[in-house]
Parts: structure tokens; C-alpha cells; sequence
């Protein structure tokens, strides 16, 4: 007898934190869930990148609920991906665990790829759903992005950011809103279980940033660190490794 599918993915429309209509995907296992988790897209991402998708198809077949969601200004969401800064996400990661407790799902896992990992661990200790956090690829300080971003001339403080192979515009709220996150201190005062992911290959954030978030992180943790997969997971053995992972972690932890 072949397994049931979950239930097709249910599209979400909720306010962020500039006041926007963000997009989001709610993938419900078969039957009653186990628990929840909420995760977070890179930061020139959307839901939409491989690397959410098959977790949260493959979180809802192991009886998650799963969100992923659009942060402001980017994918389907609503306003202007140039006004976005570090503390915007955190406050968007919030509002989207908002939603999950509105539709009855309660406590929650967190998932964040890359800098929506360090707005998750940032976002974390606003949250008392949380119970439980991964990170995937994440920087242990937001300010690990200055690399990418070039000034633009005419003195107005606006930037650019270029990833990928496509530029951003970015305000200068954006560089100015850097200074006021300490993500290793935030690590330091999880008390929740976390597991950091992080690929020894990792082309974007380097591995070492892994290790410093492991150092810094406290007790119950876990440091999970394959050899190769790229930033974003995109060898098939890499995602089901990461899938397989994370799910027996929140098995254990949610």
C-alpha cells in the first residue's frame, strides 16, 4: 500500500512588519501534525528556492507542518526590497509565527538558510513558540555581507549588493542597521536545542562562521558538517542529507 501525499500546499497572505502583504506556503502533513516549524529564505532568496522547497515538502511527508514565506520585498511579498534591513526580517520572522499560532500549530521548530539563519537566532529569544532552531549555512555576524556591498556615488548613502550574478539596490538603513545585532550573543543566550548546519564547502558564508556560531552557541547543540553541498544544497545527496537531519532533530527536540 503506496504512502498518502500531503495535502496540497495552502498559499497564505499576511502583514509584515513595514505594513505589506507578505506571501506565504503552508505545507500540512496527512493527518494531525506533530509539530511546526517556520523557516526563514537567504537573503536575495524567496520561498520559492529549492533548498525551502524540498524541506518543506519534505518536512510536511514526515508530519511537520512547514511555512515558508517571503520576507518584505522579495518573491511575492509586497514593498521594496531596497528598505529592507537585518531588523525588518526579524520583525517579518515574527509576525510569521504569528500565523502559525493563529492557524493552531502552537509551538514551532525554526529553520533559517544562510542570513535567515542569523535573523532567526536574532528572532529566537522574541519568541517563546520557538522550541527548537536549525541554521543552515548561516553567518555568525550580519556583518559578514559588508564584502558584497558597493557604495554608489553621489554622496546619498544608497548601495548595491551584487549576488549571484544580479544587483540590489539597498538603502543605507540597510549598512546602518548592521551594527545593531550581535548574533553570537544571541546564540550564546538560546537555552533552546540548535543545530548548526554548515557544509565544509560552504562558496558564501566560509566554514569557519560555522564553528565560531557552534563555540558560541549554548547547551543542547549540535554541529552538523558535511563535507560538500555548496551554500545552497544543490547536489540531491546534499539536500536529502540535510532533509533526513533536520527532521530527526526536531523529532528529538520539538
Amino acid at each position: 500500500m503506496s504512502t498518502p501525499r500531503p495535502p496540497k500546499p495552502e498559499t497564505l497572505r499576511f502583514v509584515g512588519s513595514r505594513g505589506h502583504e507578505l506571501a506565504g506556503v503552508l505545507h500540512t502533513p496527512v493527518g494531525q501534525a506533530k509539530g511546526s516549524v517556520l523557516m526563514a529564505h537567504c537573503f536575495t532568496c524567496s520561498k520559492d528556492l529549492h533548498t525551502m522547497t524540498r524541506l518543506a515538502k519534505g518536512l510536511a511527508e514526515a508530519g511537520y507542518a512547514a511555512l515558508r514565506f517571503d520576507f518584505t520585498g522579495l518573491g511575492e511579498s509586497g514593498g521594496d526590497f531596497s528598505q529592507k534591513t537585518v531588523s525588518g526580517n526579524v520583525s517579518d520572522l515574527v509576525r510569521a509565527a504569528t500565523i502559525l499560532i493563529e492557524r493552531g500549530y502552537g509551538p514551532c521548530g525554526l529553520i533559517g538558510h544562510s542570513l535567515g539563519g542569523a535573523a532567526a537566532v536574532l528572532a529566537a529569544h522574541k519568541l517563546k513558540t520557538v522550541r527548537s532552531l536549525v541554521t543552515i549555512g548561516a553567518p555568525s555576524n550580519v556583518n559578514h555581507i559588508r564584502h558584497l556591498i558597493t557604495t554608489c556615488p553621489g554622496g546619498d548613502g544608497t548601495s548595491e549588493v551584487s549576488l549571484g550574478g544580479r544587483v540590489f539596490a539597498l538603502d543605507r538603513g540597510f549598512v546602518d542597521d548592521l551594527d545593531n545585532h550581535d548574533v553570537l550573543a544571541r546564540a550564546a543566550e538560546l537555552d533552546r536545542p540548535y543545530l548548526i548546519f554548515h557544509v565544509q564547502d560552504d562558496e558564501v558564508v566560509e566554514f569557519a562562521q560555522g564553528e565560531q556560531m557552534y563555540a558560541a552557541a549554548s547547551e543542547p547543540k549540535k554541529f552538523h558538517t558535511p563535507e560538500t553541498g555548496g551554500h545552497l544544497l544543490g547536489p540531491r545527496p546534499a539536500a536529502e542529507d540535510a532533509l533526513a537531519t533536520i527532521v530527526e532533530w526536531f523529532d528529538e527536540t520539538l
